[in-house]
């Protein structure tokens, strides 16, 4: 069946409409997104909420799923601000829902820290689709075996520091907002253990060329904030 309108774009794929109640990813670039099909099966086999795989193409390059119906956790924010505490609760239930799954020896290590969890590494409110069922997590493509600690430091980080569009979106973008998201977010989760292992992870993000200079300096004074007094720049 060929593909119906485009409904998003990512930095590597684009979704488009799949017949009534799935959509087509597909790579941009040839990409093959076998692993990332797997680890997202394994997470809901293991009762994770995540949407329902359907096929992938012989090449990797194009995965059919399930159609998610709900806006993301950023646009519910834009609509609901007064939201933004429960949202960091489930943003942190999530999280800790996730790592009690242990990886599958098949998963890549995380590039930062050990650890025999699975890991997200993109778990923030742009990949949370609220669902009538519930929260739903998207985007599996970098799922690996790692640290807890890892996966947190590095949404609280990209929460703190990310830049998101005006406009629709403006009501995250206000301090306040994006405050108590954080603020609830952290309340649920370790927040000491993802502290300390926040500057290696900053590190490591930077050298994301698709992070802009303000978003790199954001996580960096988060990094030096939160290094213990004899460690900070």
């Amino acid at each position: 069946m060929n593909p119906g309108p485009l409904l998003a774009s990512g930095r590597d794929a684009d979704i488009f409409e799949y017949g009534p109640a799935a959509v087509l990813r597909r790579s941009r670039h040839g990409r093959s997104m076998a692993l990332e099909a797997r680890a997202m099966a394994h997470a809901g086999d293991e009762g994770y909420p995540v949407p329902r795989l359907e096929e992938l193409s012989d090449d990797g390059t194009e995965l059919v799923m399930e159609r998610i119906e709900g806006p993301s956790m950023v646009e519910l924010l834009s609509r609901r601000p007064w939201t933004a505490g429960r949202m960091g609760r489930v943003l942190a239930d999530l999280h800790q829902r996730l790592h009690r799954i242990a990886a599958p020896d098949w998963l890549p290590a995380a590039p930062v820290g050990r650890g025999d969890r699975m890991v997200h590494l993109d778990l923030h409110p742009l990949n949370v689709l609220m669902a009538s069922r519930g929260p739903v997590v998207i985007d599996w493509s970098n799922a690996t075996s790692g640290d807890p600690a890892t996966d947190l430091a590095l949404t609280w980080a990209l929460m703190e520091s990310g830049e998101v569009d005006a406009g629709a979106l403006v009501a995250l973008v206000a301090g306040r907002v994006r405050r108590r998201l954080v603020t609830t977010f952290l309340a649920g989760v370790d927040r000491s253990a993802a502290a300390g292992v926040l500057p290696g992870v900053v590190d490591w993000k930077c050298t994301d060329p698709h992070l802009s200079a303000c978003e790199q300096a954001g996580m960096r004074r988060l990094a030096d904030a939160e290094a213990p007094p004899a460690h900070r720049g």
